[in-house]
């Protein structure tokens, strides 16, 4: 991912954590220091971040393909409904 906003923008590296509950995530290599000495990772709320490449198994390719034909299929039944009076 690419971070687009904040204190790290244009930075990149890979999602290393994602904390559904704090709405961030971790990147690699963004990291700061805490009064101790010891290196933290940064939170990076998910809206903050470009995703530059995909990592696609045959499973989660399978579902991305599986949601795109059930988007078309319901854009479908929209426009045959849309004529009807």
């Amino acid at each position: 991912v690419m971070v687009v906003r904040g204190t790290y923008k244009s930075r990149e590296g890979k999602i290393i954590g994602c904390f559904r509950k704090k709405f961030v995530i971790h990147v690699e290599r963004l990291t700061r220091e805490k009064v101790t000495g010891a290196q933290v990772h940064v939170g990076i709320p998910a809206s903050n971040v470009v995703i530059t490449k995909l990592k696609l198994d045959k499973d989660r390719k399978a579902k991305l393909e599986a949601k795109s034909k059930n988007k078309a299929a319901a854009k479908k039944e929209d426009a045959t409904m849309s004529n009807v009076d």
